[in-house]
């Protein structure tokens, strides 16, 4: 269900100041009344208004600070179910090197680096705003202020660490006092941190298992259970292996979660926040204020317009000259994968085979129809539309949950029995018939086909040591690298180093 509440709008975007590396003024926050900040964030409704702020850097990644960064797609070129497209290999260059695993400091995800470090900044400043309540705000709001945005600083954080590994890491915002640098981290520091971080988040109780449709966007206890489950599976972390398992049934045994009857269905503006969603983020084309020359201000998205074919004739929801990039063309043997009956490949790829159109780099006409284009999908747009597609991001979805939970009841030597029930209500939903047992392959191959386009695959495939044997040289010469593991964290942009002398880049 669409929700046009704030957070598939972030109204602070233009009051509190964009966070780089660059120039010590994105420290400065201009505050809306012109009177001190001690004076202003004092109230409910000044509180919320900073929050607000803090939910709206999720929305930025798919195009803003010059860069292309939708979050799926950043992942997916790295794996092995697609292609990057495009016009050639120089247009989203970076996305090309980091797709052969040659990317260098000049080409890398520089965007979704300062993206994620503008969250994180403004999470600090509502957390330091707290302190100043007046009498107002009641204690419970004040506790769910503070959780929803540790919670989110562990995403920006948690995005970070996963791409760049070893990186600046401060819960407080920077002065002058310390040159507006912060120690550089680890990685395995950084996730030391993170997740006793979202432990607490956790243990809290602050946030409901699932909100309400007029709040759906905010981060629930569910989302925060996912995103644990993410981590400690992503770092190997078995010592904390039961404890994901534990909150994995929790989200199981919730009547408010369920997997959606039908597969199709989840990707239709309709199926937004259904029983499978558990975290999502927003976007909406009507009222948008996006645009070109104001990329971080409320609209829709640029994704479909990224993954579909250019120059469309029209037909299937589409109008004719419909404006597409070509980037992400499926591969034919990700299509082949899928096997015959299961209904996840049709709602998965779009076949175009047999239409003619202006064909890119790379096209296969094969398209991740999770979130291409429809016209009625911008048709409220007031201008740019095709920058403004209400495609919500499904980021966290119930069948994650029991796929999870399958694996980690394998790897913790629990019930082998319940392990292959989860894996086969997934199953079931697509069409094809149950496992009698499954292994832990079986999972993750199950995971492959249930996950396609959603950005989880190359994650999968470097947390189980697969990506050496799977992320090799094709046979039609465009990956012409094989992933190593000193390819497992990308390069940190020149401008960052040059901004932070004390900064060292990763290795590639």
């Amino acid at each position: 269900m669409k929700t046009t509440k704030i957070f598939t709008i972030g109204m602070l975007a233009a009051t509190l100041t964009l966070t780089t590396a660059c120039n010590d003024d994105f420290l400065e926050v201009q505050n809306p009344s012109g009177e001190p900040l001690e004076d202003y964030f004092k109230t409910d409704a000044h509180l919320q208004e900073a929050l607000v702020a803090a939910y709206d850097p999720i929305h930025w990644p798919d195009w803003g600070l010059s860069q292309y960064n939708a979050l799926n797609i950043d992942a997916e070129i790295m794996g092995d179910d697609f292609w990057v497209g495009g016009s050639n290999k120089t247009d989203m260059q970076n996305w090309h090197m980091l797709f052969n695993y040659e990317a260098d400091e000049n080409n890398t995800l520089s965007s979704l680096w300062t993206v994620d470090y503008s969250g994180i900044k403004r999470c600090n400043d509502l957390l330091k705003y707290l302190g100043w309540a007046d009498e107002s705000v009641s204690e419970k709001n004040k506790q769910s202020y503070e959780m929803q945005a540790r919670a989110l600083r562990v995403f920006y954080y948690n995005m970070l660490w996963h791409y760049f590994g070893n990186i600046p890491f401060y819960l407080e915002n920077l002065t002058a006092a310390t040159n507006y640098t912060a120690p550089q981290m680890q990685a395995d520091e950084v996730y030391d941190q993170l997740i006793g971080e979202l432990e607490e988040v956790i243990a809290s109780n602050a946030l409901p298992m699932r909100w309400d449709n007029a709040n759906s966007g905010r981060v629930s206890q569910a989302m925060c259970y996912m995103m644990y489950a993410e981590m400690v599976m992503y770092q190997n972390d078995k010592s904390r292996y039961a404890k994901a398992l534990q909150y994995m049934q929790a989200i199981i045994s919730d009547s408010s979660y369920a997997l959606n009857p039908d597969y199709a269905d989840l990707w239709e503006e309709s199926g937004e926040w259904c029983a499978e969603s558990i975290w999502e983020i927003n976007y909406e084309d009507g009222n948008n204020e996006r645009g070109w020359s104001s990329p971080l201000a409320i609209g829709g998205t640029v994704l479909p317009t990224l993954i579909s074919p250019n120059s469309w004739p029209g037909g299937d929801g589409w109008n004719s000259g419909a404006d597409g990039w070509g980037f992400l063309p499926v591969k034919l043997e990700t299509y082949a994968r899928y096997a015959e009956g299961d209904v996840r490949r049709d709602a998965t790829i779009w076949d175009v085979r047999g239409v003619s159109y202006t064909e890119r780099y790379q096209d296969t006409h094969l398209w991740l129809k999770k979130y291409r284009p429809q016209s009625a999908n911008n048709a409220d747009a007031g201008f740019d539309g095709n920058l403004n597609y209400n495609n919500n991001l499904r980021y966290y979805r119930y069948a994650e949950t029991l796929l999870n939970a399958a694996e980690l009841l394998l790897e913790t030597g629990g019930s082998a029995a319940t392990a292959s029930q989860y894996v086969n209500e997934v199953r079931q939903r697509a069409g094809l018939a149950p496992l009698s047992s499954v292994s832990k392959d079986d999972v993750i191959e199950e995971r492959h086909l249930e996950f396609v386009g959603e950005g989880k695959r190359y994650w999968d495939l470097v947390r189980t040591g697969k990506a050496a044997t799977v992320l090799v040289p094709d046979t039609y010469g465009y990956r012409t690298n094989a992933w190593t593991p000193n390819k497992k964290y990308i390069p940190i942009a020149q401008a960052e180093l040059d901004s932070d002398p004390n900064l060292k880049q990763n290795e590639y």
